[in-house]
């Protein structure tokens, strides 16, 4: 499987991404789960107050509040994004352990204010890892 991005989607993410450095972002990928299209993507707050360098947080109720907000639009939910301030685009342990089946999770490298790389991965059946997945952009759905 891989994961579609609309081309302004992505850059509104990577927009996101360099407001936040050096703190990492988040987010939610709403679209088409059928297709793997995102075609919307909403920022959230990092909560985390004690190392949002390298962890984000966001409580439950405002997840809950974001993605019933997108669903009433007729979007669902394809996955999640974060940032990686200064560290590769690759999924950590508490990334993975963190991870939700049937999901992509898309993360964005960013080195001193600049993006470096964007990935995406999906966790694997038994929960070890994550396999990467392809990223295609879209110029319009």
């Amino acid at each position: 499987m891989s994961l579609s991005l609309v081309q302004n989607e992505l850059e509104a993410l990577h927009a996101h991404a360099r407001r936040g450095y050096p703190h990492e972002v988040v987010g939610i990928l709403a679209g088409n789960r059928g297709t793997n299209v995102v075609t919307r993507v909403h920022p959230l707050e990092n909560e985390r107050a004690d190392s949002p360098a390298n962890r984000y947080k966001v409580s439950g109720l405002v997840l809950m509040r974001a993605e019933r907000a997108l669903e009433a639009e007729g979007l669902e939910i394809v996955g999640y994004y974060h940032s990686h301030p200064d560290h590769p685009a690759r999924y950590s342990d508490y990334d993975r352990d963190q991870a939700l089946p049937n999901m992509s999770y898309l993360i964005t490298a960013v080195h001193d204010g600049e993006i470096a790389d964007t990935q995406s991965w999906r966790l694997t059946e038994d929960r070890s890892a994550m396999d990467a997945e392809p990223i295609s952009i879209l110029e319009t759905t």
